[in-house]
């Protein structure tokens, strides 16, 4: 399994009624049946949700975050829902230095201090509550991904390949309950039946008593048991005072295209700060994925990640200049930074103020033209791996993203949510207000990338939603101890392409394959009409859905 074969030859899926796509075929079927029985985008997605966690604990579940969008197609209308989560209220910047972790020497990635509040069982309760069709009760749609962890299934290709590559966190003498997650202390293997009556037994309370059942009584206590055994300082109280937050969504307007995006804590500002910016150039004109278009594209995204990596924060206990970083003008002034010719090597964040004016993603669209574009993540594969007892799921380490330098908005603060990776899109006709597609890429950093990448291929190219999942794609990290931008290149981009951003300056790393390619994300879309082969020329489109599900997981779109 240390080769992933990657020959996709997909066709979008069409359909007129309702379609699913997600990174699981169980879980896209299973929401598929919830449209079919009555439920609307909302209720199939949150099933989805929980059928994934079943099926892909490596990526996402119950003991994570989640954020949705929804487009309400008779009003015309988005709304948005924040479900992460918080810090523990003792947990402090005075407190980790007292135990000897500062900005030079953070606490490692799966330490038990970096679990905030698992903020998707509240999610799942409110996004139901909210924008759900009311005809289906939280039972009804738990039900299926409960008989899914109860008699079992066989684990997919890919996941099974992270399970293993990530099943020592599960292994860990502090971990006690790790070995629920496994088969005789062992990852499943592909095809292998795997059960999970813990955690059927978990989405079984969440169905009779609300979210309540989570953070309150035996789920809590486990929680907090096994967070505090391990060195974290989370309490009943920190979970008790948990809530979901209903956010205005950001948008910026590109050449016609309305893309949304949950607010900072969520980094979806980076991509509308990347669209801004490159709408000064003409990138259709370059050619798609020619060294002209990706170093154009890539500039652009460092950039907006050095303006995102500043300034995306809990607003709740930071001021974050929203408004002013998604101006038109500020991005004109950015824009000046990209030498057509040369890389840049040093980029400092943007002051707005003084110019003027490892994830699950899936998405959802029912038969009356309403839309949901839901996320849900462990963060770093298993989260911290820790297992509650008797829960069947892992506990998240958001905390990781907390920055520990005392100026910094992203500071780490008692009770404050930290910048956060996982975003889910939507995209409208700026005119007309109709739904065009919703969509993601999800995979940490790559995320707002991703979603800058497939949607120029689909608004500037003509791609229909697979192809434009299908195509190569870049990923940019910034490696912050050597300061030093690296730019991965996924197999299927030439090596002549190669060699002239080499030459511009950049360094990458090429070719990616096999299953390293999950550095690139993994991506679903489903779009209203086929706009994407005549934008630009003619606006209206046609009721006929469009799916496609990225060749990077085991998933798949399916309509009806």
């Amino acid at each position: 399994m240390s080769q992933l074969k990657f020959h996709s030859r997909r066709s979008p899926v069409v359909c007129t009624n309702g379609c699913v796509a997600s990174s699981q075929p169980l879980a896209t079927n299973i929401g598929l049946d919830i449209l079919k029985s009555g439920g609307n985008a909302v209720d199939a997605a949150v099933a989805v949700a929980a059928a994934l966690n079943v099926t892909e604990p490596c990526s996402t579940g119950i003991g994570g975050d989640c954020f949705c969008l929804f487009y309400d197609a008779n009003r015309k209308q988005i709304h948005g829902l924040n479900g992460s989560g918080r810090a523990p209220q003792s947990l402090t910047f005075e407190l980790l230095k007292e135990h000897g972790f500062d900005e030079a020497n953070p606490p490692p990635p799966l330490h038990a201090l970096n679990v905030t509040v698992p903020g998707a069982a509240a999610g799942w309760c409110d996004a139901v509550a909210l924008y759900g069709s009311k005809k289906l009760s939280m039972g009804q749609i738990l039900q299926p991904a409960i008989e899914l962890a109860e008699k079992g299934f066989p684990v997919a290709e890919v996941t099974s390949f992270h399970w293993q590559q990530n099943v020592d966190v599960l292994q860990t003498p502090g971990n006690i309950h790790g070995k629920d997650l496994l088969i005789d202390g062992q990852a499943p293997d592909h095809g292998q039946v795997f059960r999970n009556l813990f955690l059927a037994n978990t989405f079984k309370e969440l169905a009779k008593s609300g979210k309540q059942a989570f953070y309150e009584g035996r789920i809590a206590e486990a929680i907090v048991k096994i967070i505090q055994s391990n060195g974290g300082v989370m309490d009943l109280e920190d979970l008790k005072s948990h809530v979901t937050e209903e956010v205005k969504p950001i948008v910026t307007n590109y050449k016609g295209l309305n893309l949304w995006e949950i607010p900072p804590n969520g980094q979806g500002i980076t991509a509308l700060l990347a669209l801004n910016i490159l709408e000064n150039f003409n990138v259709k004109e370059m050619g798609h994925n020619t060294a002209s278009y990706l170093h154009v594209l890539i500039e652009a995204v460092k950039i907006s990640f050095a303006d995102a990596f500043w300034f995306c924060a809990d607003p709740e206990k930071t001021a974050v200049p929203t408004a002013e970083l998604l101006s038109k003008f500020y991005a004109r002034d950015r824009s000046k930074l990209i030498d057509l010719q040369r890389a840049t090597v040093a980029l400092n964040h943007g002051n707005p103020i003084l110019v003027e004016s490892d994830t699950v993603y899936f998405t959802v669209v029912d038969t009356q033209g309403n839309a949901c574009s839901f996320i849900n993540s462990n963060y770093m594969q298993f989260g911290t791996g820790l297992v509650p007892d008797g829960c069947g799921f892992t506990l998240q380490n958001r905390g990781a993203n907390f920055s520990l330098q005392p100026d910094h908005p992203n500071c780490l603060a008692s009770k404050k949510r930290p910048y956060h990776t996982i975003i889910p899109a939507l995209a409208t006709d700026a005119d007309s207000g109709e739904l065009l597609c919703s969509f993601g890429v999800m995979g940490g950093f790559m995320q707002p990338q991703g979603h800058v990448q497939v949607l120029l291929n689909m608004l500037e190219f003509g791609m229909n939603p697979q192809e434009a999942l299908d195509a190569a794609r870049f990923n940019v990290e910034y490696n912050k101890k050597v300061d030093e931008w690296y730019i991965y290149l996924e197999d299927g981009i030439p090596q002549y392409v190669a060699e002239e951003l080499r030459a511009k300056g950049h360094a990458f790393v090429l070719p990616v394959t096999g299953h390293k390619r999950s550095m690139f994300g993994r991506g679903q879309i489903i779009t209203k009409g086929d706009w994407w082969r005549h934008w630009g020329k003619l606006r209206s489109s046609n009721n006929v859905f469009w799916a496609g599900s990225d060749p990077r997981a085991d998933g798949c779109a399916l309509g009806y």
